[in-house]
């Protein structure tokens, strides 16, 4: 049985580790469906420091669209569909850009403007009706999902840019942000795939982590239904004031 899994598996991927990769999907699934964020970016952290360099971002983008289109799946009801109307240009937009201009962006400056934005959306005064309607969502779609391509850690400003959106509401924050980042990753796999990742070989491995975080988010939604809108906007802002000084602090060190 083990040589068996182990024939599914990438040489560079052992059937323990490989394990060890989908527990922490489910682990991380559930964190982002109870609190919001932060599981995304915990479990690129966790596949930063055991999988190969080239493979890190492609699979983790894999792993994160079907986890998000899970969880938009299992909330759609409570999905805000005029914000996602106007997200998804955005994200085809930015794509397009990414793809066509290919640039050499300073990985700690775009590091650390995000985590400005992140703290300023989280505790700086609300933001203008017009930022957050139809053009602001246009705009901020499109910028993030040109980042996203060239830094794995847009969703944190997605996710604080959504709260802001729905007032805090938790069951529309949770939804609404996870089918704009399961449009956002989607793009992902073209590109990749262009430029000649080879998913197949890992196909095993994602669908296997794909599924964990199914289970995860199941329960994820379970402890995040026992929150109120109050005490989940405190823990939201928490957990993204977190991301933004771990993304901070990469910046700085990294400059």
């Amino acid at each position: 049985m083990p040589s068996f899994l182990a024939s599914l598996l990438p040489d560079q991927i052992s059937p323990l580790l490989a394990a060890a990769l989908i527990l922490c999907s489910a682990v991380t699934s559930m964190i982002t469906a109870a609190l919001g964020a932060g599981g995304g970016v915990m479990l690129l952290a966790i596949m930063a420091l055991s999988m190969p360099t080239a493979a890190i971002i492609p699979v983790h983008g894999m792993v994160q669209l079907g986890s998000n289109a899970n969880r938009a799946l299992m909330t759609w009801r409570h999905i805000n569909l005029r914000v996602i109307a106007w997200f998804l240009p955005g994200v085809v937009l930015g794509a397009w850009l990414a793809s066509r201009l290919l640039v050499n962006l300073p990985l700690a400056s775009i590091q650390l403007s995000i985590a400005l934005f992140i703290l300023l959306l989280c505790w700086g005064p609300a933001i203008p009706k017009v930022a957050t309607g139809r053009v602001g969502t246009l705009l901020a779609s499109t910028l993030t999902s040109f980042l996203s391509l060239f830094v794995g850690a847009t969703g944190p400003l997605v996710a604080a840019f959504i709260k802001q959106q729905q007032n805090s509401k938790r069951l529309q924050t949770v939804a609404t942000f996870a089918a704009a980042m399961a449009l956002q990753h989607a793009p992902k796999a073209l590109a990749f795939g262009a430029a000649g990742f080879v998913f197949h070989a890992w196909l095993p491995l994602i669908i296997g982590m794909i599924a964990a975080g199914a289970l995860g988010t199941w329960a994820g939604l379970h402890i995040l239904q026992r929150l109120s809108d109050r005490h989940f906007s405190r823990l939201f802002n928490v957990i993204l004031t977190l991301l933004a000084i771990r993304l901070a602090w990469e910046a700085i060190t990294h400059w």
